[in-house]
């Protein structure tokens, strides 16, 4: 069949590695895409927030599915608009993918089925929330409800911080109308991780673990990006984990919102934070995480493609993925300045020096081609992925192959995978998956 996958990341470009390597796969477009992968797909200049644009392109084409990567086009309602044209998609509806659209929501869904996760409050106004922290106590954690790159979310310690915190939501406005209600969370400690799995509306099928690493400097500092890196398996969850983490958090959301006619097909992520309480709920995304994707799909040894029209059918329970019993890390090299201000246009060399190293794979985030040469176009530049039989392996190969490649500004954190490695270099490598199974 023909595939349109929507997105222009180093998430989509791994998805298009994995959906090119499909028997099944005629042909494979990409809008709007990047320079990398315009190697292994056909680019479609239409933006991913142009919705009806995209529907009237795969009607044109005749695909097959479409894939969706990014959160805004789901918000926008892409899925509606494909399923109202009789259109196969793989993702969630609109109204499904407000889980991750509103915390507000998922945050009493969780308390209506009693999933665990942070205490929290919704405020819609500045005088809420500084109530809100009050109550909650230093340290705080402070989100904006709406969709915000992964970004809006900052961790106050006292009330100095707590009140410039809240100038930038709601004096300054630096999330725009996602800032417009916060929620003020208690702050949870412990170790996180992030946990995908395929649902069809009914049945979930669990991806390998993974952990995201969000904060731009080393050691966790500095302010949230949308991830300086992640491995594969988390080394965080254990098999039985992970199986409680089915049971008690994502069946549940899975019924709640077909009970409510919001039906979820596609990805549904749960970031987590392992507390010595056991996991809890730090937030709910509607699709593919990003890096984490980057991390867990080199180590796919089947054919993604079924899986996904599985999850699009609502038919999901007859599909099976394969996995390499490997580890893999993935290593973000960005703009120096990111998530701050930063500049772009700067030559990226070194690619297919990296390239030869045994296991790696380079994916494009924010690449583009001016003048026939390679050039950095955004915060988050390239994803270096290396594959491995343990973490520390998989780790040193990654971080090899990044110190080939070179662009002025450019950085990257350094401990990506390091605590994990230093506690047990083999832990959790031969993660067993817990066993799939519908909703109770």
């Amino acid at each position: 069949m023909k595939v349109l996958l929507v997105g222009s990341g180093a998430r989509e470009h791994a998805l298009a590695d994995a959906l090119r390597s499909s028997p099944s796969v005629t042909e494979l477009f990409a809008a709007p895409g990047n320079a990398g992968i315009a190697e292994c797909a056909d680019i479609v200049p239409i933006s991913a927030a142009s919705v009806v644009e995209l529907a009237d392109f795969a009607e044109r084409v005749d695909a097959g599915l479409t894939v969706v990567g990014p959160e805004l086009p789901l918000s926008l309602g892409i899925v509606d608009e494909f399923q109202k044209r009789g259109l196969r998609i793989f993702g969630p509806t609109r109204r499904a993918a407000e889980i991750e659209a509103s915390k507000a929501f998922s945050k009493e869904l969780c308390r209506k089925r009693g999933i665990p996760t942070a205490e929290a409050r919704v405020c819609s106004s500045r005088a809420e929330a500084e109530r809100a922290v009050k109550e909650i106590g230093f340290p705080a954690v402070v989100k904006a409800d709406g969709l915000a790159a992964g970004k809006g979310v900052m961790v106050v310690s006292d009330r100095k911080e707590a009140a410039r915190t809240l100038d930038l939501f709601f004096e300054e406005k630096v999330f725009g109308t996602a800032g417009d209600r916060v929620l003020i969370e208690e702050f949870l400690t412990g170790q996180e991780a992030s946990f995908l799995a395929l649902c069809d509306g009914r049945f979930a099928f669990p991806l390998p673990t993974a952990k995201d690493y969000k904060k731009v400097f080393d050691g966790d500092r500095g302010p949230n990006t949308g991830g300086m890196g992640a491995h594969s398996p988390s080394g965080v969850l254990d098999a039985s984990t992970a199986a409680q983490v089915l049971r008690d958090i994502i069946h549940p959301v899975v019924e709640e919102l077909a009970e409510a006619g919001r039906e979820f097909r596609g990805v549904l992520y749960a970031g987590l934070m392992v507390t010595d309480d056991g996991p809890r709920v730090l937030e709910f995304n509607a699709r593919f995480g990003d890096p984490e994707t980057e991390a867990i799909l080199p180590r796919l040894s089947s054919d993604l493609l079924p899986a996904l029209v599985g999850c699009a059918d609502g038919n999901l329970a007859r599909c099976e993925l394969t996995w390499k019993n490997e580890a893999c890390a993935a290593v973000v090299l960005s703009s120096a300045g990111y998530p701050g201000p930063y500049r772009t246009g700067f030559p990226i060399s070194g690619l297919e020096e990296a390239g030869r190293i045994e296991g790696v794979r380079v994916y494009h985030a924010a690449t583009a081609i001016r003048d026939g040469v390679l050039v950095t176009s955004g915060g988050r530049v390239l994803v270096v992925t290396g594959r491995g039989p343990n973490l520390s392996e998989a780790i040193s190969r990654a971080y090899a192959a990044a110190d080939r490649i070179s662009f002025e500004g450019k950085a990257l954190r350094h401990d990506i995978g390091k605590h994990v490695v230093s506690v047990d270099s083999t832990r959790n490598i031969k993660f067993r998956l817990p066993t799939s199974s519908e909703p109770r």
